[in-house]
This record gives structure tokens, C-alpha cells and sequence, in this order.
């Protein structure tokens, strides 16, 4: 393949690729306003709300921001002790400190359901 149409393709691929997180996006925001705003059948509400409350974990936010700052601490270890540290090394740190982070979300997560029904009650 010549560079010139390596070049094409790449940015195409980079576009179209935006575009479609765009499409995807705008589509999902025009379908909760539809469904908030009661101009929908009662059985998509159901694939979006659950009683009367929106299905959002608020401590998904906190699961993948940990994950990311383990998998961070990884990179940033790898980068402070390079000579002592392989790639292998960084790598398996990356998934070691991913795994902790997932542990530790199971561990909130379980204990917030534990005082769910208390707080309903």
C-alpha cells in the first residue's frame, strides 16, 4: 500500500470512528428526553428506569476511575524505577493493581447493598 493512501485511510478510519461516538451519544440523549418527557411506550421505559428511579450505579464511576488510577500507578512505577522494572513487570502491575481496585469496588458495592434496605425501610 503507498503512504499517501495509508494517510487516507487512517484518517477516515479516525472520523468515521468520531462519528459514530457522536451518533451513538446524540441518540442515547434524545432517548432519555423521549422517555422522560412520557412520549414513549411503557416497555422501553422499563430498559431505562427501574420503580421510578434511573438505573445508575453511582459508584460505577468510582469502580473505573480506580481501575484507571491503578493501572496509572502501574505505568508510573515502571517509568520512576525503569532499570529495575521490565515491561513484563509494568505489565503485571498494571493487572495486579487493576485487580485491587476491583476488589475493593466489590467490597463497596457489597457493603452499600448491605445498607440499601435499612435505608428504605
Amino acid at each position: 500500500m503507498s503512504e499517501g493512501l495509508t494517510g487516507v485511510l487512517i484518517v477516515f478510519v479516525i472520523f468515521s470512528s468520531a462519528a459514530f461516538v457522536i451518533k451513538v451519544i446524540s441518540d442515547n440523549r434524545i432517548r432519555k428526553r423521549l422517555i422522560e418527557s412520557g412520549q414513549v411506550d411503557e416497555k422501553v421505559k422499563y430498559l431505562y428506569f427501574q420503580s421510578g428511579k434511573r438505573m445508575v450505579d453511582p459508584l460505577n464511576s468510582v469502580k473505573w476511575g480506580m481501575v484507571l488510577v491503578g493501572i496509572g500507578l502501574a505505568l508510573l512505577l515502571g517509568q520512576l524505577f525503569p532499570y529495575n522494572i521490565t515491561q513484563e513487570m509494568t505489565i503485571g502491575f498494571m493487572f495486579l493493581f487493576a485487580g485491587f481496585a476491583f476488589l475493593i469496588y466489590y467490597f463497596l458495592q457489597k457493603g452499600q447493598s448491605e445498607e440499601a434496605p435499612a435505608e428504605e425501610e
